[in-house]
Formats: structure tokens, C-alpha cells, sequence
């Protein structure tokens, strides 16, 4: 788990995005961003504070008109070119990634692939989204629809998915003809100020994003929501904070999207092949080292298969290679701080004492970073901790049950809803075993659901709204219904 750093050849731009130019940090008003497979640091950027996000608001409310009335087809060709931008830069963001993440290489590339297909997607979007003319039922009057930009947007994005998360709300709204303020997490800024940079040289126009980086996050967009004049929020991130955003939208009557929590049941049937459910389990509980909101969260496996299915994951769990994100033989890297890996400790320790075993790992690697050995829980106890509060790690608790009906029955007792996973090779089984999971998305015999081109996000506490395919621009569009004479 060597430290491999190279911070000098990043090209990170400094200090804040606004109005079309980057600025210097005030003095003392910066912060460190570390490598969590070293602790040490990476880069030290802008510590924006309330009144940057307020100059930020009044770049984006100046330039919303504009680039409300500038064609779609050029907001469509800015888009393009930013998704080519990122792909020829694609080696050096992906090291980015990887450092600031902590992911390991391949799946920071994976990121890349996904991350860059939304500015493709909604650079083909921009051009589509008309509004219609119908004839009322009674032939008295025509009905002109219009769709247009809700207007100025806060978009608030996670650490886990740095460009992917970024890229799937900025290109909605730009592509919705909407104006931005872009907060991105604190702990993983870089990759950020690095698209925004690649979208100023694909010819942005000054305001239409402006980017804060900032360790005082309700400091800066509180006031934001208070002023009036932000018009949307879209936030990707806990339940928690979610619900405390969406208590702040309603003064102003600010639109909110809310992407949070999961707790997502993986069922195995017994029906099911076996070894494919294994793969799909690694892919559902191990891309982005567990910490995703559509990671696996609970493996719901019906009796007769549970003891084959446990003993082969615990063998794949067990043999990954742990390590730094930038070395070619790792598998896993690091927690991406350590209160990750105290809360995980906490999580495996409340399922031992409920009655669980440990078939593999169980805890932290010594050593330097926030490294935590995957680990395989059996005999989990459905009321334990670790199936109830979502995980965000390497950790993958096993619950035996006695058929489908208790799958999924305990599959909705949550009050999460992002994401369900469930094997079987019944095929008409699995539809309508898949319409009654109360989860916004499923993956059928698959433990990957997140597509450029289909409508991310949950239901229940896991969220409002959708983001991706052609759903995702709805919530940066308002819809004006014009009446007149036939």
C-alpha cells in the first residue's frame, strides 16, 4: 500500500469558478485535500464562505437569461465537446480520481466511461425537449404546451462519484437551458474544478456555472436557498441531510431533487445460478469499495442455496487485493476517511454480539490509510444494525430466509427504496416479484442498474425525482400552457 503521488502533474486549477474566471483564494482561506490510502496531501484549494456562494448566485442569475434564449442545438454542441474533452483527458482524471477517492484505477476509468456518457446523453436531450400543440376536446381552443429552463440551480454533489456526479446534473441543467451554482464535496473537489475547466475551454459562456468549494457546506448554500432567487436544488447524499435541504426548499418554494440513502436487498433464490449471483454480488456490493447508494446492502438468500452462496462469496470476498488505487494489482482501496472505518467496526460488532459469524475480514488493516478488509457476515440477525442503517463499505451481511414471500417481504421493511437485486431463472416470476419490491429500480439477475440512458433514483426516504435518461430533465424544466381560439 505504497503511497504513489504525482500532485505536481494534476493540473488542478485554483481557487473559485465564478462569472467565467477562475479566482484566488482569499488569504487563509483555503483547505487540504488528502489521499485516503496515505493521508497524505493532494492539493489545497478555495475555502469559499457565504458571500463567494452570493456572488456565485448573482454570476448564475445575470447569465440565466441569455443562455435560457441561446438555441438548443448550441447548448447541445458544448455539451459534446466537453463529453469528447473529458475522454482525451481520460487517463489524467482518472489518476485524479483514484487519488482524491481513493477507487482503484479501472474503476475510476469506469467512472470516466459512465461520468462522460451524460454530458453525450443530454448533449442530445437539449434538442428535444418540445412542448406540443393539442386540440381541447371540445374543439373550442388549441392548447400550446412549452417546456423552459426553471431557471438558476444549486446542484450539491457526493464525494464517492466525483465527475459522475457532477456530469449527471450539470448536463441536465444545462442542457435544460438552466444556469448553475455547483457545490462539490470537500472531500473530493479536484475532479470537479477539473470538468469545469474542460467546460470553459469548450467555450462556456461566463455565469452559466459557477463552482464553490467550500468545508462550511450549510455556511454557503443555506443562504443560498434563503435569498429567492435559486429556483432549484439538486442534492446527491444522505437521508439525513436530504430531509434538513428539503425542510430549507419550502420557504422559497425552491424545487427539490433528492438522490439519498439505500439499503438495497440482494435476493437469491433458489432457483437462481448460483455462481452468476456471486459475480453479481461482487459487482453490487464491491464497485466503488461498497460505498455506493446502490451497493448491495443486505443479501436476502433463500434457504437451500445460502450455505453454497455464502461459502463462494466469502471466498471471492476474501481473496481481494487490497491496496493503493494507482498500483495495477489492486482490487480495493481505502475507506474514504476514518470515521468511515470506525462506523463500519461499530456496524460488525453489533451483528457479532446479535449472533453473527465472520467468514472473512471483520475490521480495519494496519497500516497508513483507511484501509478495511471486505468482509462476509453470516447468521445476520434482520434486526441487527448492519441491515438496517446503510452500510457504505466492504461489508456484506448474509440473512437466510425460507422463501420468496419473506425475501421480499423483508426487502420492503425499510425505509429506503433506491435499488433492489434479485436472481432467479423464472423469468415471469421475476416480474412480478420485481413489481412488488418497493424500490425505484431493479436489477434482474444483474448487479449493475446505473445507465446514462435510464431514470436514476429511489422512492420512499431515498429520494425525489430522477436523474438520467429521458426523465432526468424534467426537474430543470417548467411547463407553460398556453389557450387560444381554434
Amino acid at each position: 500500500m505504497s503511497a504513489v503521488a504525482e500532485p505536481a502533474a494534476l493540473g488542478i486549477p485554483e481557487g473559485l469558478f465564478v462569472d467565467g474566471a477562475w479566482e484566488p483564494a482569499a488569504p487563509g482561506a483555503t483547505f487540504t485535500v488528502e489521499d485516503p490510502a496515505t493521508g497524505e496531501t493532494i492539493a489545497t484549494v478555495a475555502d469559499a464562505g457565504p458571500e463567494d456562494g452570493v456572488r456565485a448566485l448573482e454570476a448564475a442569475v445575470a447569465a440565466q437569461p441569455a443562455w435560457a434564449a441561446t438555441a438548443p442545438r448550441e447548448r447541445s454542441e458544448l455539451l459534446r465537446r466537453a463529453f469528447e474533452a473529458i475522454h482525451a483527458e481520460r487517463d489524467r482524471i482518472a489518476r485524479l480520481i483514484t487519488l482524491e477517492m481513493g477507487k482503484p484505477l479501472a474503476e475510476a476509468h469506469a467512472e470516466i466511461d459512465y461520468g462522460a456518457e451524460f454530458f453525450r446523453w443530454y448533449a442530445e436531450e437539449a434538442v428535444r425537449h418540445q412542448g406540443d400543440n393539442r386540440l381541447s376536446p371540445d374543439g373550442a381552443s388549441r392548447l400550446l404546451v412549452a417546456r423552459r429552463p426553471v431557471g438558476p440551480c444549486l446542484l450539491i454533489t457526493p464525494w464517492n462519484f466525483p465527475l459522475a456526479m457532477a456530469t449527471r446534473k450539470v448536463g441536465a441543467a444545462l442542457a435544460a437551458g438552466c444556469t448553475v451554482v455547483l457545490k462539490p464535496a470537500a472531500q473530493t473537489p479536484l475532479t470537479t474544478l477539473v470538468v469545469t475547466d474542460l467546460l470553459r475551454r469548450a467555450g462556456l459562456p461566463a455565469g452559466v456555472v459557477n463552482v464553490v468549494t467550500t468545508k462550511d457546506a450549510g455556511g454557503v448554500c443555506e443562504p443560498l436557498l434563503a435569498d429567492g432567487r435559486i429556483r432549484k436544488l439538486s442534492f446527491t447524499g444522505s437521508t439525513p441531510v436530504g430531509r434538513h435541504l428539503i425542510s430549507l426548499c419550502g420557504p422559497q418554494v425552491v424545487r427539490p431533487s433528492m438522490e439519498l440513502g439505500g439499503n438495497a436487498p440482494f435476493i437469491v433464490l433458489a432457483d437462481a445460478d448460483v455462481d452468476r449471483a456471486v459475480d453479481g454480488a461482487m459487482i453490487a456490493k464491491m464497485r466503488n469499495i461498497g460505498q455506493a447508494c446502490t451497493a448491495a446492502n443486505r443479501f436476502l438468500v433463500e434457504a437451500p442455496v445460502a450455505e453454497e452462496f455464502t461459502a463462494k462469496l466469502t471466498e471471492r470476498m476474501g481473496a481481494l487485493r487490497l491496496g493503493h488505487g494507482l498500483e495495477p494489482e489492486t482490487e480495493v482501496g481505502p475507506l474514504i476517511d476514518e470515521a468511515a472505518s470506525r462506523r463500519l467496526t461499530g456496524l460488525i460488532e453489533d451483528a457479532v454480539a446479535r449472533g453473527a459469524t465472520v467468514r472473512t475480514g471483520g475490521g480495519p488493516v494496519d497500516g497508513p490509510g483507511h484501509f478495511f478488509a471486505p468482509t462476509v457476515l453470516d447468521g445476520v440477525d434482520p434486526d441487527a444494525r448492519v441491515a438496517r442503517e446503510e452500510i457504505f463499505g466492504p461489508v456484506a451481511p448474509v440473512i437466510t430466509v425460507a422463501d420468496a414471500d419473506e425475501a421480499i417481504r423483508r426487502a420492503n421493511d425499510t425505509e429506503y427504496g433506491l435499488v433492489s437485486y434479485l436472481y432467479t431463472r423464472d423469468t415471469e416470476r421475476a416480474l412480478r416479484l420485481a413489481a412488488a419490491l418497493e424500490t425505484g429500480m431493479v436489477g434482474l439477475n444483474r448487479g449493475l442498474v446505473s445507465n446514462a440512458a435510464a431514470p436514476f433514483g429511489g422512492i420512499k426516504h431515498s429520494g425525489l425525482g430522477r436523474e438520467g435518461g429521458r426523465e432526468g430533465i424534467d426537474d430543470y424544466l417548467d411547463i407553460q400552457y398556453v389557450s387560444l381560439d381554434a
